[in-house]
Protein backbone atom coordinates (compact mmCIF):
# COMPACT_ATOMS: atom_id res chain seq x y z
CA UNK A 1 0.00 0.00 0.00
CA UNK A 2 2.90 2.03 1.05
CA UNK A 3 4.46 1.43 -2.48
CA UNK A 4 1.19 2.42 -4.17
CA UNK A 5 0.93 5.63 -2.35
CA UNK A 6 4.80 6.68 -3.52
CA UNK A 7 4.12 5.72 -7.05
CA UNK A 8 0.38 8.07 -6.84
CA UNK A 9 3.29 10.83 -5.23
CA UNK A 10 5.40 10.67 -8.11
CA UNK A 11 2.99 10.56 -10.79
CA UNK A 12 1.30 13.95 -9.33
CA UNK A 13 4.86 15.49 -9.32
CA UNK A 14 5.57 14.69 -12.68
CA UNK A 15 1.63 16.22 -13.89
CA UNK A 16 2.82 19.34 -11.96
CA UNK A 17 6.37 19.53 -13.14
CA UNK A 18 4.48 19.07 -17.01
CA UNK A 19 1.37 21.31 -16.19
CA UNK A 20 4.01 24.45 -15.25
CA UNK A 21 6.34 23.96 -17.95
CA UNK A 22 3.01 23.95 -20.70
CA UNK A 23 1.90 26.86 -18.87
CA UNK A 24 5.73 28.46 -19.77
CA UNK A 25 6.42 27.23 -23.33
CA UNK A 26 2.93 26.68 -24.64
CA UNK A 27 0.53 28.77 -22.75
CA UNK A 28 -2.26 28.90 -25.46
CA UNK A 29 -2.41 25.12 -26.36
CA UNK A 30 -5.86 23.71 -25.94
CA UNK A 31 -4.95 21.40 -22.66
CA UNK A 32 -3.06 24.02 -21.16
CA UNK A 33 -6.04 26.38 -21.17
CA UNK A 34 -8.56 23.36 -20.23
CA UNK A 35 -6.56 22.74 -17.16
CA UNK A 36 -6.50 26.48 -16.26
CA UNK A 37 -10.11 26.56 -16.17
CA UNK A 38 -10.23 23.63 -14.17
CA UNK A 39 -8.10 24.57 -11.52
CA UNK A 40 -9.64 28.71 -11.79
CA UNK A 41 -6.15 29.47 -12.53
CA UNK A 42 -5.53 33.03 -14.58
CA UNK A 43 -3.55 32.74 -17.59
CA UNK A 44 -2.26 34.41 -20.21
CA UNK A 45 -4.18 36.42 -23.42
CA UNK A 46 -4.68 33.90 -26.54
CA UNK A 47 -6.21 34.43 -29.88
CA UNK A 48 -9.53 32.79 -30.16
CA UNK A 49 -8.99 29.46 -32.18
CA UNK A 50 -10.19 29.48 -35.44
CA UNK A 51 -11.88 25.83 -37.39
CA UNK A 52 -9.99 24.65 -40.32
CA UNK A 53 -11.85 25.07 -43.15
CA UNK A 54 -13.14 21.85 -44.79
CA UNK A 55 -11.09 20.61 -47.77
CA UNK A 56 -12.58 19.87 -51.13
CA UNK A 57 -13.28 17.44 -52.97
CA UNK A 58 -10.88 15.77 -55.43
CA UNK A 59 -11.04 16.29 -58.60
CA UNK A 60 -10.34 12.90 -61.40
CA UNK A 61 -9.39 14.55 -64.67
CA UNK A 62 -11.40 12.07 -67.87
CA UNK A 63 -8.67 10.42 -69.63
CA UNK A 64 -6.44 11.41 -72.49
CA UNK A 65 -7.08 9.70 -75.98
CA UNK A 66 -4.74 10.42 -79.03
CA UNK A 67 -6.64 12.36 -81.66
CA UNK A 68 -5.93 12.88 -85.12
CA UNK A 69 -7.26 15.90 -87.67
CA UNK A 70 -9.30 14.54 -90.82
CA UNK A 71 -8.08 15.83 -93.69
CA UNK A 72 -8.17 16.55 -96.87
CA UNK A 73 -5.96 14.88 -99.50
CA UNK A 74 -6.10 13.04 -102.92
CA UNK A 75 -6.44 9.13 -102.72
CA UNK A 76 -5.42 6.94 -105.76
CA UNK A 77 -6.49 3.52 -106.15
CA UNK A 78 -4.07 0.32 -107.16
CA UNK A 79 -4.28 -2.62 -108.39
CA UNK A 80 -1.21 -5.22 -107.54
CA UNK A 81 0.17 -6.68 -111.20
CA UNK A 82 3.17 -8.98 -111.26
CA UNK A 83 4.16 -11.24 -114.02
CA UNK A 84 6.98 -11.85 -116.57
CA UNK A 85 8.72 -9.41 -119.08
CA UNK A 86 7.92 -10.72 -122.61
CA UNK A 87 8.75 -9.24 -125.90
CA UNK A 88 6.16 -7.02 -127.29
CA UNK A 89 6.44 -8.86 -130.90
CA UNK A 90 9.45 -11.59 -131.24
CA UNK A 91 10.64 -12.34 -134.92
CA UNK A 92 12.44 -15.02 -135.64
CA UNK A 93 14.94 -15.59 -138.43
CA UNK A 94 16.34 -18.26 -139.94
CA UNK A 95 18.40 -19.71 -142.91
CA UNK A 96 15.79 -19.10 -145.63
CA UNK A 97 18.07 -21.79 -147.68
CA UNK A 98 18.85 -25.68 -146.54
CA UNK A 99 22.47 -27.05 -146.47
CA UNK A 100 24.76 -24.34 -146.61
CA UNK A 101 27.83 -23.51 -143.79
CA UNK A 102 27.70 -20.22 -141.96
CA UNK A 103 30.60 -19.10 -142.89
CA UNK A 104 29.86 -15.52 -140.73
CA UNK A 105 27.82 -13.96 -137.37
CA UNK A 106 27.65 -9.94 -137.60
CA UNK A 107 25.53 -9.60 -134.75
CA UNK A 108 25.08 -10.52 -130.80
CA UNK A 109 22.96 -10.79 -127.78
CA UNK A 110 21.57 -7.35 -127.11
CA UNK A 111 22.95 -5.54 -130.05
CA UNK A 112 20.24 -3.27 -131.68
CA UNK A 113 20.03 -3.95 -135.49
CA UNK A 114 17.89 -1.73 -138.71
CA UNK A 115 15.72 -3.08 -140.97
CA UNK A 116 18.11 -5.16 -143.81
CA UNK A 117 21.42 -5.12 -141.66
CA UNK A 118 23.35 -8.68 -142.74
CA UNK A 119 23.09 -10.65 -139.31
CA UNK A 120 25.32 -13.37 -140.62
CA UNK A 121 26.83 -15.02 -144.38
CA UNK A 122 26.50 -18.70 -145.57
CA UNK A 123 28.97 -20.23 -147.94
CA UNK A 124 27.78 -19.46 -151.10
CA UNK A 125 30.48 -20.75 -153.70
CA UNK A 126 28.18 -23.59 -155.07
CA UNK A 127 25.63 -20.95 -156.04
CA UNK A 128 28.63 -18.98 -157.48
CA UNK A 129 29.39 -22.11 -159.42
CA UNK A 130 25.93 -22.13 -160.77
CA UNK A 131 25.42 -18.76 -161.57
CA UNK A 132 29.00 -18.96 -164.04
CA UNK A 133 27.30 -22.03 -165.68
CA UNK A 134 24.45 -19.89 -166.42
CA UNK A 135 26.41 -17.00 -167.66
CA UNK A 136 27.63 -19.05 -170.22
CA UNK A 137 24.12 -20.94 -171.14
CA UNK A 138 22.73 -17.68 -171.46
CA UNK A 139 25.57 -16.89 -174.36
CA UNK A 140 25.16 -19.52 -176.21
CA UNK A 141 20.96 -19.08 -175.27
CA UNK A 142 21.71 -15.17 -177.42
CA UNK A 143 24.25 -16.60 -179.99
CA UNK A 144 21.42 -19.57 -181.19
CA UNK A 145 18.77 -16.37 -181.48
CA UNK A 146 21.24 -14.64 -183.95
CA UNK A 147 21.98 -17.48 -185.81
CA UNK A 148 18.33 -18.58 -186.09
CA UNK A 149 17.08 -14.60 -187.00
CA UNK A 150 20.87 -15.12 -189.99
CA UNK A 151 18.70 -18.31 -191.15
CA UNK A 152 15.52 -16.61 -191.28
CA UNK A 153 16.85 -14.17 -192.88
CA UNK A 154 18.65 -15.97 -195.62
CA UNK A 155 15.33 -18.11 -196.11
CA UNK A 156 13.11 -15.24 -196.70
CA UNK A 157 15.40 -14.28 -199.73
CA UNK A 158 15.48 -17.93 -201.15
CA UNK A 159 11.70 -17.99 -201.10
CA UNK A 160 11.43 -14.45 -202.64
CA UNK A 161 13.81 -15.46 -205.20
CA UNK A 162 12.16 -19.18 -206.03
CA UNK A 163 8.55 -17.18 -205.73
CA UNK A 164 9.96 -14.81 -208.64
CA UNK A 165 11.16 -17.87 -210.63
CA UNK A 166 7.97 -19.88 -210.40
CA UNK A 167 6.21 -16.67 -211.63
CA UNK A 168 8.36 -16.20 -214.36
CA UNK A 169 8.22 -20.19 -215.07
CA UNK A 170 4.26 -20.22 -215.36
CA UNK A 171 4.06 -16.58 -217.88
CA UNK A 172 6.53 -18.46 -220.15
CA UNK A 173 4.65 -21.76 -220.25
CA UNK A 174 3.17 -22.94 -223.24
CA UNK A 175 5.73 -23.84 -225.92
CA UNK A 176 8.94 -22.43 -224.19
CA UNK A 177 9.33 -24.31 -220.82
CA UNK A 178 8.23 -27.61 -220.01
CA UNK A 179 6.15 -28.80 -217.82
CA UNK A 180 8.58 -30.73 -215.51
CA UNK A 181 10.61 -27.52 -215.67
CA UNK A 182 7.88 -25.64 -213.93
CA UNK A 183 7.19 -28.14 -211.53
CA UNK A 184 11.17 -28.19 -210.28
CA UNK A 185 10.95 -24.46 -209.67
CA UNK A 186 7.53 -24.94 -207.82
CA UNK A 187 9.07 -27.68 -205.77
CA UNK A 188 12.65 -25.14 -205.40
CA UNK A 189 10.25 -23.10 -203.74
CA UNK A 190 8.27 -25.23 -201.10
CA UNK A 191 11.77 -26.08 -200.44
CA UNK A 192 12.71 -22.78 -199.48
CA UNK A 193 9.38 -22.03 -197.78
CA UNK A 194 9.70 -25.46 -195.22
CA UNK A 195 13.69 -23.84 -194.80
CA UNK A 196 12.54 -20.94 -193.75
CA UNK A 197 9.61 -22.65 -191.56
CA UNK A 198 12.37 -24.32 -189.71
CA UNK A 199 14.79 -21.22 -189.05
CA UNK A 200 11.28 -19.59 -187.67
CA UNK A 201 11.05 -22.50 -184.75
CA UNK A 202 14.52 -22.77 -184.41
CA UNK A 203 14.52 -18.76 -183.38
CA UNK A 204 11.38 -19.51 -181.21
CA UNK A 205 13.35 -22.66 -179.21
CA UNK A 206 16.47 -20.39 -178.63
CA UNK A 207 14.30 -17.38 -177.47
CA UNK A 208 12.36 -19.94 -175.00
CA UNK A 209 16.25 -21.30 -174.06
CA UNK A 210 16.88 -17.99 -173.40
CA UNK A 211 13.77 -17.33 -171.34
CA UNK A 212 14.66 -20.93 -169.26
CA UNK A 213 17.86 -19.52 -168.84
CA UNK A 214 16.76 -16.17 -167.43
CA UNK A 215 14.52 -17.78 -164.75
CA UNK A 216 17.21 -19.49 -163.76
CA UNK A 217 19.03 -16.86 -163.26
CA UNK A 218 16.24 -15.50 -161.36
CA UNK A 219 16.09 -18.09 -159.17
CA UNK A 220 20.33 -18.38 -158.37
CA UNK A 221 20.06 -14.35 -157.42
CA UNK A 222 17.04 -15.26 -155.22
CA UNK A 223 19.21 -17.95 -153.39
CA UNK A 224 22.53 -15.89 -153.32
CA UNK A 225 20.99 -13.46 -151.76
CA UNK A 226 19.50 -15.65 -149.18
CA UNK A 227 23.08 -16.32 -148.31
CA UNK A 228 23.14 -13.05 -146.21
CA UNK A 229 20.93 -13.61 -143.10
CA UNK A 230 19.56 -9.98 -142.51
CA UNK A 231 17.19 -8.74 -140.06
CA UNK A 232 13.30 -8.32 -141.47
CA UNK A 233 12.95 -5.33 -138.94
CA UNK A 234 14.51 -2.87 -136.09
CA UNK A 235 15.09 -3.79 -133.09
CA UNK A 236 17.29 -5.62 -130.44
CA UNK A 237 18.88 -9.27 -130.93
CA UNK A 238 17.58 -11.26 -127.49
CA UNK A 239 19.28 -14.73 -128.34
CA UNK A 240 21.80 -15.52 -131.21
CA UNK A 241 22.22 -19.24 -131.58
CA UNK A 242 24.05 -19.18 -135.04
CA UNK A 243 27.43 -20.14 -135.07
CA UNK A 244 30.02 -20.21 -137.40
CA UNK A 245 30.60 -23.84 -139.25
CA UNK A 246 26.91 -25.26 -138.67
CA UNK A 247 24.79 -26.06 -141.11
CA UNK A 248 22.24 -23.73 -141.89
CA UNK A 249 18.46 -25.61 -141.85
CA UNK A 250 15.42 -23.41 -142.02
CA UNK A 251 13.38 -26.18 -140.61
CA UNK A 252 15.59 -25.70 -137.30
CA UNK A 253 16.19 -23.40 -134.25
CA UNK A 254 16.05 -20.01 -135.42
CA UNK A 255 19.59 -18.29 -135.65
CA UNK A 256 18.69 -15.03 -134.04
CA UNK A 257 15.31 -13.64 -131.97
CA UNK A 258 14.77 -9.88 -132.46
CA UNK A 259 12.89 -7.95 -130.05
CA UNK A 260 10.88 -5.63 -132.81
CA UNK A 261 11.67 -2.00 -131.81
CA UNK A 262 12.79 -3.54 -128.68
CA UNK A 263 9.59 -2.96 -127.21
CA UNK A 264 9.05 -4.97 -123.71
CA UNK A 265 5.71 -5.80 -122.06
CA UNK A 266 4.65 -7.14 -118.53
CA UNK A 267 2.84 -9.89 -118.56
CA UNK A 268 0.63 -10.20 -115.81
CA UNK A 269 -2.86 -11.91 -114.78
CA UNK A 270 -5.19 -10.74 -112.76
CA UNK A 271 -8.43 -12.41 -111.26
CA UNK A 272 -11.57 -11.98 -113.03
CA UNK A 273 -12.98 -9.60 -110.75
CA UNK A 274 -10.71 -7.20 -111.08
CA UNK A 275 -10.17 -7.21 -114.70
CA UNK A 276 -13.49 -5.09 -115.47
CA UNK A 277 -11.16 -2.19 -113.19
CA UNK A 278 -8.65 -2.09 -116.08
CA UNK A 279 -8.87 0.21 -119.15
CA UNK A 280 -6.32 0.73 -121.93
CA UNK A 281 -4.17 3.55 -121.27
CA UNK A 282 -3.59 3.44 -117.20
CA UNK A 283 -0.69 4.34 -115.65
CA UNK A 284 1.39 1.48 -113.77
CA UNK A 285 4.98 2.08 -111.83
CA UNK A 286 6.62 -1.36 -111.93
CA UNK A 287 9.89 -2.55 -110.25
CA UNK A 288 11.93 -4.31 -111.83
CA UNK A 289 14.73 -6.63 -110.54
CA UNK A 290 17.79 -5.13 -109.53
CA UNK A 291 16.79 -1.78 -110.59
CA UNK A 292 16.55 0.93 -107.81
CA UNK A 293 13.48 2.97 -108.20
CA UNK A 294 10.15 2.31 -110.56
CA UNK A 295 9.70 2.35 -113.92
CA UNK A 296 6.57 4.06 -115.56
CA UNK A 297 4.25 1.56 -117.62
CA UNK A 298 1.19 2.11 -119.18
CA UNK A 299 -1.71 -0.53 -119.71
CA UNK A 300 -1.92 -1.84 -123.28
CA UNK A 301 -3.72 -4.31 -123.51
CA UNK A 302 -6.45 -6.48 -121.55
CA UNK A 303 -7.79 -9.53 -122.56
CA UNK A 304 -11.22 -10.72 -123.41
CA UNK A 305 -10.36 -14.00 -122.03
CA UNK A 306 -10.84 -15.70 -118.67
CA UNK A 307 -8.75 -18.87 -118.08
CA UNK A 308 -11.26 -22.19 -116.92
CA UNK A 309 -9.03 -23.09 -114.97
CA UNK A 310 -6.61 -20.59 -113.22
CA UNK A 311 -10.15 -17.45 -113.33
CA UNK A 312 -7.77 -15.34 -114.52
CA UNK A 313 -7.08 -13.09 -117.57
CA UNK A 314 -4.07 -11.78 -118.97
CA UNK A 315 -3.03 -8.42 -119.08
CA UNK A 316 0.38 -6.57 -120.99
CA UNK A 317 1.84 -3.14 -119.43
CA UNK A 318 4.07 -1.35 -122.14
CA UNK A 319 7.52 -0.48 -120.62
CA UNK A 320 8.27 3.06 -121.10
CA UNK A 321 11.83 2.57 -120.49
CA UNK A 322 13.52 -0.99 -121.39
CA UNK A 323 17.05 -0.27 -120.93
CA UNK A 324 17.11 -2.20 -117.56
CA UNK A 325 14.05 -5.04 -118.49
CA UNK A 326 15.50 -8.49 -119.28
CA UNK A 327 12.88 -10.49 -121.31
CA UNK A 328 11.84 -13.61 -119.26
CA UNK A 329 12.92 -11.53 -115.97
CA UNK A 330 10.19 -11.08 -113.66
CA UNK A 331 8.60 -7.77 -112.33
CA UNK A 332 5.60 -6.46 -109.99
CA UNK A 333 4.15 -3.23 -109.38
CA UNK A 334 0.76 -1.11 -108.90
CA UNK A 335 -1.81 0.37 -111.85
CA UNK A 336 -3.59 3.13 -110.55
CA UNK A 337 -6.96 2.52 -111.04
CA UNK A 338 -8.66 6.16 -110.09
CA UNK A 339 -8.03 8.87 -108.40
CA UNK A 340 -10.15 11.20 -106.40
CA UNK A 341 -9.57 13.58 -103.77
CA UNK A 342 -11.32 12.97 -99.84
CA UNK A 343 -11.32 12.72 -96.14
CA UNK A 344 -8.49 10.58 -95.06
CA UNK A 345 -8.22 9.02 -91.51
CA UNK A 346 -6.03 6.43 -89.75
CA UNK A 347 -6.76 2.95 -90.78
CA UNK A 348 -6.04 2.38 -86.82
CA UNK A 349 -9.04 4.22 -85.87
CA UNK A 350 -12.03 1.94 -87.96
CA UNK A 351 -13.39 -0.53 -86.27
CA UNK A 352 -14.99 -3.36 -88.75
CA UNK A 353 -18.16 -5.45 -87.52
CA UNK A 354 -18.89 -7.10 -91.00
CA UNK A 355 -20.14 -4.61 -93.57
CA UNK A 356 -20.32 -1.77 -91.09
CA UNK A 357 -17.38 0.32 -89.88
CA UNK A 358 -17.20 2.70 -87.33
CA UNK A 359 -14.95 5.29 -85.48
CA UNK A 360 -15.10 7.70 -82.61
CA UNK A 361 -14.77 11.40 -82.79
CA UNK A 362 -13.78 13.50 -80.10
CA UNK A 363 -16.48 16.96 -79.69
CA UNK A 364 -16.79 19.36 -77.29
CA UNK A 365 -14.52 16.84 -74.92
CA UNK A 366 -17.16 14.04 -75.30
CA UNK A 367 -17.02 10.90 -77.53
CA UNK A 368 -18.95 10.69 -80.45
CA UNK A 369 -19.43 7.70 -82.44
CA UNK A 370 -20.05 7.46 -86.34
CA UNK A 371 -21.10 5.17 -88.76
CA UNK A 372 -18.95 5.88 -91.67
CA UNK A 373 -17.97 4.27 -95.30
CA UNK A 374 -14.99 3.70 -95.96
CA UNK A 375 -12.80 3.92 -99.14
CA UNK A 376 -9.32 3.11 -100.93
CA UNK A 377 -7.12 2.67 -98.25
CA UNK A 378 -3.27 3.96 -98.85
CA UNK A 379 -0.78 2.42 -96.30
CA UNK A 380 -2.38 3.58 -93.15
CA UNK A 381 -4.36 6.24 -93.76
CA UNK A 382 -8.20 5.26 -95.28
CA UNK A 383 -10.52 7.31 -97.03
CA UNK A 384 -13.77 8.10 -95.57
CA UNK A 385 -16.64 9.08 -98.12
CA UNK A 386 -19.70 9.87 -95.62
CA UNK A 387 -19.78 10.51 -91.99
CA UNK A 388 -16.83 12.38 -90.83
CA UNK A 389 -16.08 15.71 -92.65
CA UNK A 390 -12.34 17.28 -92.90
CA UNK A 391 -10.99 19.02 -89.58
CA UNK A 392 -12.91 16.74 -86.98
CA UNK A 393 -11.07 15.31 -84.38
CA UNK A 394 -10.75 11.45 -84.70
CA UNK A 395 -9.47 8.88 -82.34
CA UNK A 396 -6.17 7.78 -83.54
CA UNK A 397 -6.67 4.20 -82.08
CA UNK A 398 -10.59 2.38 -81.58
CA UNK A 399 -10.45 1.53 -78.26
CA UNK A 400 -12.76 -0.51 -76.84
CA UNK A 401 -12.69 0.85 -73.01
CA UNK A 402 -14.52 4.60 -74.75
CA UNK A 403 -17.82 4.62 -75.13
CA UNK A 404 -20.00 7.30 -76.63
CA UNK A 405 -20.96 10.28 -74.25
CA UNK A 406 -17.57 9.81 -72.46
CA UNK A 407 -15.47 12.96 -71.56
CA UNK A 408 -12.41 12.70 -72.54
CA UNK A 409 -8.85 14.95 -73.31
CA UNK A 410 -7.86 15.43 -76.74
CA UNK A 411 -4.04 14.71 -77.02
CA UNK A 412 -3.13 15.62 -80.79
CA UNK A 413 -0.89 12.73 -82.16
CA UNK A 414 2.51 13.18 -82.32
CA UNK A 415 4.12 12.38 -85.40
CA UNK A 416 6.82 9.55 -85.68
CA UNK A 417 10.47 11.18 -84.79
CA UNK A 418 8.09 13.93 -83.18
Amino acid sequence: MQRLLTWIGIIVVLAGVAFGAGRVMAPCSAPVAALNKALGLAGPACPPVIAAAPEPPHQIEPPAVTVAQASQRPFVDRLFVSGTLVAREEVQVAARIDGLTITEVDAEDGDHVEAGQVLARLDRTQLDALAAQNDASMIRAKAAIDQAQSLIEQSQAQVEFNRSDVERARSLAGGILSASTIEQRETSLKTAQAQLDAARHALAVAEADKKSREAERRELDVRIARTDVVAPVAGVVSRRSAKVGASASAAGDPMFLIVQDGAIDLQAEVAEQSLPKLAVGMPAQLRLPGVEGTVAATVRLVSQEIDKASRTGKVRLSLADVSHARVGAFASGEVDLVTRDGVGAPTSALTRDGDLARLLVVRDGRVEERKVTPGIVEGDVVEIRSGVAAGESIVARASAFLRPGDRVRALPETPAGG
